[in-house]
C-alpha cells in the first residue's frame, strides 16, 4: 500500500492511496491526480511506502522477550503524474479513473515494501462476481474523518447490471470497464481510500500472492449504504 502526500496551504497531508506495482511506479486513481474536487492550491509531491500507523514514529508489536518493529516508512518524491488520457474529471460516470505515478528513484523490496502482482491472461477476462476481495487504506471511518492506522475490509464483487441499476437512480452509468463490490451497511471504502487497490489473494505454485484487480474510484454518499456497492 502507498499513501499519496499533498502539499497544501496548511502543510503536507495524506489524502489518497495507491499501490506499488514495480520498483518505480505506483498505481492510483486518476481523480487523485487531477480530480475536480482537488483544490487548485494542492500539489501532489511524494509517496509513502511501508507505513501502518501514521501517528507513531515506529510501528511495533509486542512479542515474547521484546518487540518486533517494522522498518521506517519510505518517502519517495514523485517524478511524473500520468492520468489515463481519456479520464474526464467532470464526467459523473468517472470512466477511466486510473493513473500512474513515476517515482524519482527505484524502490528496493523489503519485508515491508514489495510490489503487488498485476493480472494477466485469463484474469483480465474475468468478472469476479461473487468473489471476496480486499480493500485497504487510511480513509474515513464511521467515527472519524480518517484513520491513523491502515484498515482492511473484505467485500464481495457484485453484478455490474445490478450495480448499474442502483446508480442510474443518481444518473450514473456503470460500464464493463468498471467493477462494483460491497453494498453491505457500514462496510465500505470511503473518502481518503481513493486510489487504493481492490485486491485478491490467488494461489501460484502453492503460495498465495495478492493481485490488484481494481482501484477505489467512487461510491455512495454517505459511505457504507446498504445496497450501494463501491466502484
Amino acid at each position: 500500500m502507498a499513501l499519496l502526500e499533498y502539499q497544501t496551504r496548511n502543510g503536507k497531508g495524506f489524502y489518497c492511496g495507491g499501490v506499488l506495482i514495480n520498483s518505480k511506479y505506483v498505481l492510483t486513481a486518476a481523480h487523485c491526480i487531477k480530480g475536480k474536487d482537488l483544490p487548485t492550491t494542492w500539489r501532489l509531491v511524494s509517496v509513502r511506502l511501508g507505513e501502518f500507523n501514521i501517528s507513531s514514529s515506529q510501528d511495533c508489536v509486542v512479542i515474547p522477550g521484546g518487540r518486533d518493529c517494522a522498518d521506517d516508512p519510505i518517502d519517495v518524491p514523485i517524478e511524473a503524474q500520468i492520468a489515463h488520457e481519456d479520464y474526464d474529471p467532470y464526467d459523473v460516470n468517472q470512466y477511466h479513473d486510473i493513473g500512474l505515478l513515476r517515482l524519482s528513484r527505484s524502490v528496493q523490496p523489503t519485508r515491508f515494501v514489495s510490489p503487488i502482482c498485476l493480472p494477466r491472461g485469463d484474469l483480465l477476462q474475468q468478472a469476479f462476481v461473487g468473489n471476496l476481495m480486499y480493500v485497504a487504506g487510511w480513509g474515513k471511518t464511521e467515527n472519524r474523518s480518517s484513520s491513523d492506522v491502515k484498515l482492511k475490509l473484505r467485500i464481495k464483487v457484485t453484478e455490474n447490471q445490478a450495480c448499474d441499476n442502483t446508480y442510474r437512480s443518481v444518473r450514473v452509468k456503470i460500464n464493463d470497464a468498471q467493477l462494483c463490490a460491497g453494498g453491505v451497511r457500514g462496510q465500505d471504502s470511503c473518502r481518503g481510500d481513493s486510489g487504493g487497490p481492490l485486491m485478491q489473494a490467488l494461489p501460484v505454485n502453492r503460495d498465495l500472492y495478492f493481485y490488484v484487480l481494481g482501484v477505489v474510484s467512487f461510491g455512495p454518499s454517505p459511505c457504507g449504504m446498504q445496497g450501494w456497492p463501491g466502484v
